[in-house]
């Protein structure tokens, strides 16, 4: 199941260890130390899955996130050594995948990427895989997963791929009300690990590009006390 692997971190020791236990499961790697030839490699190598340290000097992991985002839908696992909520999901708002805490286990990185690169690509429990299966429709919101393309009253609306599987998985079943466990499960897979409320910015994030005003929602509700559920009113 081998894919190519971009691992980007300005401390070049952590990046080799990283680098040799993707080797060992398989994976195609490739190392850079800084922002700038991180842009470039994802262009030239076209990797499934960029590792990226968030605090690279000069050219951060923010801004090289941001940029990838512009021409890659590849899988984006964000490295950060800061313990703050707010520094920890910072890449989320820019288009990454996933984050992991400095110091984490390689082993844990490895587990990861199997889980993304496992994950169907339009989610599971029906989210996608049907083959020419109509566009759905909530409101002035169409989906259609054979495409995956999103339209709000007739205008094209832009979602990364993750903000894309979150809104298959829970337009398959209208006004079912998911716990954020069984969203993940649906979108990362099964075997992912980590906090669970990554969902929430993730719907953060999606609710924005919706124009989806939580206090009063026209397409994803939250559910008190279990998750989220889609559908007017």
């Amino acid at each position: 199941m081998g894919s190519r692997v971009l691992v980007v971190d300005d401390e070049r020791s952590l990046a080799k260890v990283v680098a040799s236990y993707l080797e060992r499961d398989g994976h195609e790697v490739t190392c850079v130390f800084d922002g700038l030839s991180a842009v470039e490699a994802v262009r030239r190598r076209l990797p499934e899955v960029v590792v990226l340290d968030l605090g690279l000097p000069g050219l951060d992991g923010t801004e090289v996130c941001r940029r990838i985002r512009t021409f890659s839908d590849c899988y984006v696992i964000m490295l950060t050594a800061r313990s703050d909520e707010k520094n920890k999901l910072i890449g989320l708002d820019v288009g990454a995948d996933d984050y992991l805490t400095k110091p984490f286990s390689p082993r844990e990185l490895v587990a990861r990427v199997r889980a993304m690169l496992r994950r169907p690509r339009t989610g599971g429990d029906g989210a996608g895989g049907l083959q020419d299966e109509p566009p759905r429709t909530i409101g002035k919101l169409q989906v259609d997963v054979t495409a995956r393309e999103v339209h709000l009253a007739g205008q094209p609306v832009e979602l990364t791929r993750i903000q894309f599987d979150l809104l298959a998985a829970l337009s398959a079943r209208p006004r079912a009300a998911f716990s954020r466990r069984q969203i993940i499960d649906m979108v990362w897979g099964d075997s992912w690990v980590g906090d669970e409320h990554l969902v929430d910015v993730h719907i953060g994030h999606l609710r924005r590009k919706l124009g989806d005003n939580p206090a009063a929602p026209r397409f994803i509700r939250t559910v008190r006390g279990v998750g989220y559920r889609m559908g007017e009113g």
